[in-house]
């Protein structure tokens, strides 16, 4: 048997089916019993730090904000 029949057969049986018990393990870990407060936790965690919006006073020396509202008001 030359070397590539040997590694064919190889990856057609033994590398197809240890590829495949991986692919169940990794599904089976993901959706393992407890891992959901992980999984929530992963999903809520950009949201965590997020302050509330400040609203512009504008009371700095360079607001553009004041100059935005007032072309908006121009507008209307």
């Amino acid at each position: 048997m030359d070397t590539y029949s040997f590694l064919r057969q190889l990856a057609d049986s033994w590398v197809l089916l240890m590829l495949f018990l991986f692919f169940l393990g990794v599904i089976g870990w993901a959706f393992r019993p407890g891992s959901r407060p992980l999984h929530d936790d992963a999903a809520q965690s950009i949201f965590g730090s997020e302050d509330a919006p400040r609203a512009c006073n504008g009371s700095c020396a360079t607001c553009a904000c004041a100059a935005a509202d007032d072309k908006i008001g121009d507008a209307r």
